[in-house]
């Protein structure tokens, strides 16, 4: 029998040891604890895996890409600030501490994934007529900043809970890991700016499973760069000449550190080397985030930059995405005209899995709103005092689904499931709606003045459940096409003495 080296004896003793140092941990883990594993979706691997927090790690590191502050952001974007809100409230359901970052930026993001074009931050200048320089791009970012703040605490996005760091106040930290990048010999320097050296990193591409990072780059050269390969990336770019030189001194000359660095930066200064969860949209798949964890693992020498990637789909407006490019889009302001309530938008959101592209339309929002009315009304029928504990079968129901990969549409329909249930009792159920309301986030505990003024309207406390059961499912027959079946549904309606009108905002039922 052949002898087994000395280094694979001590290699086995060391894992052993690690093994047996770490079991006491992860025994006492609030996973195991409570004895509700929780699995999510890792892009990275392409499948669902279980979470569970390392040792010695005391705290979830998560960081969730945030905005470009040069203008309002549509419901697209602010979508992904609920679906982080809603990961770090499934996290804490599960008993684990979390640290959320989600960034600002206020300056360097092209129109596009590529290293030429218009930055996002100087068309938001031009269109309100500010002459390009530091302080108008700091202030134009602090404007929208706000404005943004406001949008995600009115869709009861926890703000308090998460840090909001700005890119443009971590230029140096960004710096310092291009200077870093170059010693290490996989940046190099060309007349306008360094660039990231894709060759020199084997795994380029990994995420998301990018078979030809030539092909998915090659709209991001243009003839005659001096970029090695069209996948490398800036990560940083001179400024150019005369009144446009304006910009950060670096080694390099005046000018931004790349959009793709300041994510990198801004976790490595403020959550460390490695992190537990990043999140982002699908489009940041291919480029953005391939990029974050090239220039991240180089620098820091440490693998892997995030143990879960987390990635939402698109949310889509009639046969296209939102997007502020081409016009299809609707903003938070827009739907609270119509006289909608943004926590009936968070309950919309979460009516769908965050990996299945969703259509929205302002009739559905309305019937989402209609949702969230009669359960603020069930919640104001049960609310007492002597609450008895919420029943086994629905927290575990209730956990099974949001445990799942984060299956929001199943916990609200396990939710209904308890709202119907007879056998309930309403201290029972009370308890059931303020668990479920921790993790879903719909004001359950405490309605704001909006939400309390929708519960008197007096058009809502006249329509029966059986006529709202009628309009659900005319509005369910509408979406899938099935015309016969909404029409029944509308006679059935009129035949029990009400009137229905379609409007711009949606059904509206009347007594006749």
């Amino acid at each position: 029998m052949e002898e087994l080296p000395v280094n694979f004896f001590w290699m086995t003793v060391n894992m052993l040891g690690d093994l047996f140092t770490s079991l006491p941990e992860l025994l006492n883990s609030p996973q195991t604890k409570k004895n509700r594993p929780l699995y999510f979706f890792n892009t990275l691997t392409r499948k669902s895996e279980l979470f569970v927090l390392p040792a010695p790690a005391k705290k979830v590191r998560m960081y969730n890409c945030g905005p470009t502050v040069y203008d309002r952001q549509h419901i697209g974007n602010l979508s992904a600030a609920v679906f982080g809100d809603t990961i770090r409230r499934v996290l804490e359901y599960n008993g684990f501490p979390v640290q959320q970052v989600i960034n600002i930026t206020d300056f360097g993001h092209l129109v596009s994934d590529g290293d030429d074009g218009e930055d996002k931050m100087s068309k938001g200048l031009k269109r309100e007529g500010l002459t390009p320089s530091m302080d108008h791009m700091r202030d134009l970012g602090t404007k929208y900043m706000n404005i943004y703040l406001e949008d995600i605490h009115s869709l009861n996005v926890e703000i308090e809970k998460i840090t909001f760091p700005r890119a443009s106040d971590y230029v140096p930290a960004m710096i310092a890991m291009i200077e870093t990048m170059a010693e290490k010999s996989y940046a190099y320097t060309t007349s306008d700016g360094v660039y990231f050296d894709t060759a020199r990193f084997a795994n380029y591409g990994a995420l998301g499973g990018i078979a030809n990072v030539e092909q998915q780059a090659g709209a991001r050269v243009k003839e005659n760069s001096e970029k090695r390969s069209p996948a490398d990336f800036a990560l940083w770019k001179v400024s150019g000449k005369g009144s446009k030189k304006i910009g950060w001194d670096s080694p390099w000359g005046k000018g931004f550190p790349g959009w793709h660095l300041e994510c990198s930066a801004m976790i490595n200064s403020i959550l460390g080397k490695q992190i537990d969860i990043h999140t982002g949209g699908i489009e940041h798949i291919a480029v953005h985030h391939n990029n974050e964890i090239a220039q991240s693992e180089v620098t820091t020498g440490k693998r892997p930059f995030s143990r879960f990637w987390m990635h939402r789909e698109h949310i889509r407006m009639g046969d296209a995405k939102l997007a502020k490019s081409s016009g299809n889009v609707a903003y938070l302001s827009d739907v609270i005209d119509r006289g909608i309530h943004p926590v009936a938008l968070r309950y919309w959101f979460l009516t769908s899995h965050y990996r299945t592209p969703s259509n929205f339309t302002w009739e559905a929002l309305m019937a989402s709103q209609q949702a969230l009315v009669r359960l603020h009304e069930k919640m104001r029928d049960v609310r007492s005092d002597e609450m008895e504990a919420a029943p086994a079968k629905f927290l575990q129901a209730f956990s099974e689904r949001v445990n799942d990969d984060l299956d929001t549409a199943g916990a609200i329909a396990v939710l209904w499931d308890a709202v119907k249930n007879p056998d309930l009792s309403p201290s029972q159920l009370h308890a059931a709606l303020l668990g479920a309301d921790a993790v879903l986030g719909l004001s359950l505990e405490k309605p704001d003045e909006r939400l309390l003024s929708l519960l008197s309207a007096p058009q809502m406390e006249q329509i029966p459940e059986e006529i709202r059961t009628l309009l659900e499912k005319r509005e369910t027959a509408r979406k899938e096409k099935r015309w016969t079946d909404a029409d029944n549904a509308r006679d059935e309606i009129m035949s029990l003495g009400y009137r229905l009108e379609d409007s711009a905002e949606g059904p509206r039922v009347f007594k006749q």
